[in-house]
């Protein structure tokens, strides 16, 4: 067994709560669920399963929640693992962490480890494929960095190591369960392009004697590079360089969903909201904050 306490976020995860747990369960100390006051069986089921069950209230925030539950739950492992309900580990990187953990040089304080995507039923290989992110971090060594979307683990100290083998998102719900979670996503995703270009969000809340990861570090580049090109046709450019130049097509009809909904649809989604806030508020912070706060309830 290894010295790895987990934490999951949930929130009406019935479907996907026992696969996850059970992926985990037998080798790690002990696994956290942080639930959002569900309204299924989540919360049952986890307990059932052994996993110590603690609610917090969501506030349509990632990162705040799971700094809550580093803050806030008894946690007794040197490691933390992050996963989402609907995520799971590969048997290889399983015996990859049984393996290896036990002899990390103290040293490292984190471990990136390569995401591969299951959608309707298919790893969708080309286009995005590898993910690569810290996922697990030395107690007290890291902590999730404060957007409103693509938020990874950032670490007090120490250097990063990356892992060979991959652990998996597989969301079990439908294609509209999808589209709606993604149109939730998107105002998120806009408010996090905003805060690039404008500054939306108070210095203060966000830590700034951390340091990203390499990948973290990598994939923020590349995010204020395409935050400054012109709105609507860098979502259609980030399809084609995804579905042409990365082989996207190459994963017949589910890769060309994937990239389609996730590549462009998504990202043009993003915009039009990009847009419709600059012309209601044009490049006001102070107008833009109200006018999120009014419309979407959220409170920058």
């Amino acid at each position: 067994m290894l010295d790895i306490s987990v934490i999951i976020l949930t929130y009406n995860e019935e479907k996907h709560i026992e696969r996850c747990i059970n992926n985990v369960k037998g080798w790690v100390k002990e696994v956290f669920i942080v639930d959002s006051f569900s309204s299924d069986k989540t919360v049952a089921l986890a307990q059932k399963m052994g996993a110590q069950v603690f609610q917090n209230k969501w506030e349509k925030n990632y990162a705040k929640q799971f700094n809550w539950g580093l803050a806030n739950l008894p946690i007794t492992g040197e490691w933390v693992l992050r996963l989402d309900a609907d995520e799971y580990l590969l048997p290889e990187l399983v015996a990859e962490l049984q393996d290896r953990l036990p002899n990390i040089e103290s040293r490292v304080s984190g471990i990136t480890f390569k995401r591969r995507h299951i959608f309707m039923g298919d790893w969708v290989k080309q286009g995005v494929y590898p993910v690569k992110l810290c996922r697990l971090f030395r107690k007290g060594k890291g902590v999730c960095e404060q957007r409103w979307m693509d938020e990874h683990i950032v670490l007090k100290s120490g250097t990063d190591l990356e892992f060979e083998h991959d652990f998996v998102d597989h969301n079990l719900n439908n294609l509209s369960w999808w589209i709606g979670k993604h149109n939730g996503y998107a105002i998120r995703e806009a408010i996090d392009l905003l805060d690039m270009e404008y500054g939306l969000i108070s210095k203060e809340t966000v830590p700034q004697d951390l340091e990203l990861n390499r990948q973290a570090d990598s994939k923020r580049s590349k995010k204020y590079k395409y935050m400054r090109q012109p709105l609507f046709g860098r979502a259609l450019a980030y399809f084609i360089y995804r579905y042409f130049f990365k082989m996207g097509f190459r994963d017949g009809k589910a890769g060309f969903m994937w990239h389609f909904f996730q590549g462009w649809w998504y990202r043009t989604l993003v915009d039009a909201q990009i847009f419709e806030i600059k012309q209601k508020c044009g490049g006001d912070t102070t107008a833009i904050k109200q006018y999120i706060a009014k419309e979407y309830q959220i409170q920058l």
